[in-house]
C-alpha cells in the first residue's frame, strides 16, 4: 500500500501548494506543465507497450481489445457522459458550484486511468510501485493546477483516490492466483496504449477520446476467464 499512500499524500501536498498560489498559475505556465504531462504520458505508455509485447502469448489480443473496447465505449458514450457530468449546467457569475465542478473533474482524472488502476494491482502482486510513484508525480502537478484554480477544497479528492486504489490492491491480494503474468502482460500492453492516447490528447495532437477506450481493459480479463472456464 506504500505506493497508494504516497500517491494520496502527493495530491494533498499538490493541493496545498496550489492553494498557496492564490492568484493562480499563469496560462503560459499551465500550458508548459500540460505539455510536460503529455510527453511523460507518451513515454510511459509506449514503454509499457513495447516492453510487454514480446511477452504476449496472444499477439493480436491487444488489437481486438482496442477495437472491441472502443466500439463498446463509444456505444456507451463514456466520453460524452464524462463531459456532461463535469460541465456546469449553467455558468454562475458568482462562481457557485465551482468547487464541485473541479472535484468531479479531478476525481475522474486521478482515478480513471491505467496508472491508477493497474498500479495497485502490480504493487500487490509484484511489490513494484513504479506505476504508482509515476502516477503520484503526475497527480502532484495536476493537483497543484486544480487547487490554484478551485482552492483548498480540492483536497477532498485525496481520500477518494485512496479508497479507489485500495480496492484494486485488496482485490489483487485476495485473488492473486487468478491474476497470471500472462494476463498482466496483456493488460500492460493495452494500458500502455491508453496512456499513450492520453498523452496525445494532453499535447492536443489528437483527441482519441481515451475514456471511450477504457472497456478495452476488460477484454483480456474476459478472454483469460473464458479460457479458464472452457
Amino acid at each position: 500500500m506504500i505506493g497508494t499512500i504516497v500517491n494520496t499524500c502527493t495530491i494533498v501536498a499538490g493541493t496545498l501548494v496550489g492553494a498557496l498560489l492564490h492568484r493562480g498559475i499563469k496560462e503560459k505556465y499551465k500550458n508548459v506543465l500540460y505539455n510536460g504531462l503529455g510527453l511523460v504520458s507518451l513515454a510511459i505508455g509506449l514503454n509499457a507497450t513495447v516492453q510487454n509485447l514480446p511477452k504476449s502469448q496472444y499477439p493480436v489480443l491487444f488489437i481486438v481489445a482496442i477495437a472491441l473496447g472502443g466500439i463498446v465505449g463509444t456505444w456507451l458514450d463514456i466520453d460524452g457522459w464524462f463531459r456532461r457530468m463535469v460541465a456546469p449546467p449553467q455558468p454562475s457569475p458568482k462562481g457557485e458550484g465551482a468547487l464541485a465542478d473541479g472535484l468531479s473533474t479531478a476525481i475522474l482524472l486521478y482515478c480513471i486511468g491505467p496508472l491508477s488502476m493497474l498500479g495497485p494491482v502490480i504493487s500487490a502482486l509484484q511489490g513494484d510501485n513504479t506505476f504508482l510513484f509515476t502516477n503520484a508525480t503526475l497527480d502532484f502537478v495536476s493537483s497543484t493546477i486544480f487547487a490554484s484554480t478551485y482552492g483548498l477544497g480540492m483536497v477532498l479528492a485525496a481520500p477518494v483516490l485512496f479508497c479507489w486504489q485500495g480496492m484494486f490492491y485488496l482485490v489483487a491480494k485476495i485473488s492473486s492466483e487468478a491474476v497470471s503474468d500472462a494476463l498482466m502482460s496483456e493488460l500492460l500492453i493495452v494500458g500502455g496504449l491508453l496512456i499513450t492516447a492520453s498523452g496525445l490528447s494532453l499535447l492536443k495532437l489528437k483527441d482519441c477520446k481515451t475514456l471511450n477506450l477504457l472497456p478495452a481493459l476488460l477484454v483480456p480479463v474476459l478472454w483469460f476467464l473464458a479460457k479458464a472456464l472452457f
